[in-house]
């Protein structure tokens, strides 16, 4: 039976609830949520076998624990509202497995009173006129980034300048992701040693403030244990402030491109930015022309 505390929480009447029955409305919120998500995933679904004895709908708890690479008890706890911690690690191996769309990912971490760490989908600095703008101003390519390098939105062109941006899974459209793990987008950057090392530096610069953020933790990480460029670069503590600079691309459909990089401010300095790549030279601006041209008869039905 529900606590007044907790009645008087859901209503959202009577003496603000204490942090323990908030917390304990939001547990049993989560074990809610995860046992309709769970009771709405076919076997057939997961690759799983329905079986004549079924009588579960949907899966079982083992089979989710299975899936997720969670012990069972422990997710028995979890849909039992006890109060554990829970990792960010496990909220998204849970959120694979139950098939989350962007908006239930959102609700699974909240409940959890947890940061996801993948890499930013929805910002609110990335409004509809933010949208136009990026599309106005093809064929200059363009993108918004926060300043973990995270890609929140790019036009057509930029969506084709480094590597086919729409090949990319979500959770990997991150520019340091990118640059250090990823061969067609590493083949297109000319001077890419240089260009490694300055986004480490400016990563370290920025993580002074997120240092204990799970989102942060989680890409360094991620990217640690994926390339040991970056180990190497990391280790060196280099650390230097944003700047505009010249750079080069070899983009496989036009060619080499030179363009002149600048970062245009959204918000307050070292939140989203549009990172936009100027045509350095006439040669240049006809090849992103052209770059644009290709974007548009891929989108074209």
């Amino acid at each position: 039976m529900a606590t007044m505390a907790q009645e008087q929480a859901v209503r959202g009447t009577g003496t603000p609830p204490s942090r323990e029955a908030a917390g304990s409305v939001r547990r049993h919120e989560l074990a809610a949520f995860l046992r309709h998500r769970r009771e709405h995933i076919t076997p057939e679904q997961v690759g799983l076998p329905r079986g004549r004895r079924r009588r579960t709908p949907g899966l079982r708890r083992e089979e989710v624990a299975q899936l997720a690479a969670v012990g069972v008890t422990w997710y028995t706890w979890l849909e039992q509202a006890r109060d554990i911690q829970v990792s960010v690690q496990v909220l998204d191996a849970l959120a694979r497995t139950l098939f989350l769309d962007p908006g239930e990912r959102a609700h699974l971490f909240q409940l959890a009173g947890q940061v996801d760490p993948t890499p930013a989908t929805v910002c609110p600095s990335i409004t509809p006129a933010v949208r136009a703008l990026l599309a106005q101003l093809d064929p200059v390519p363009v993108s918004v980034q926060n300043s973990r390098y995270d890609i929140l939105a790019h036009n057509r062109t930029y969506g084709l300048l480094l590597c086919d941006m729409d090949t990319v899974p979500p959770q990997d459209r991150n520019a340091m992701v990118l640059s250090y793990t990823n061969p067609e987008w590493q083949s297109s950057i000319v001077h890419l040693q240089e260009a490694q090392r300055m986004m480490a530096a400016r990563f370290r610069a920025a993580m002074a403030g997120h240092l204990t953020e799970p989102a942060w933790k989680m890409l360094l990480k991620r990217l640690r244990a994926e390339s040991e460029e970056f180990r190497e670069v990391w280790d060196r503590h280099e650390v230097i402030a944003p700047s505009t600079k010249r750079k080069e691309f070899d983009n496989r459909y036009v060619g080499r491109v030179t363009v002149d990089h600048t970062d245009l401010w959204l918000g307050p300095e070292l939140g989203p930015r549009m990172v936009t790549y100027a045509p350095a030279d006439d040669q240049s601006r006809e090849r992103l022309e052209k770059l644009h041209r290709i974007a548009l008869e891929r989108t074209t039905p």
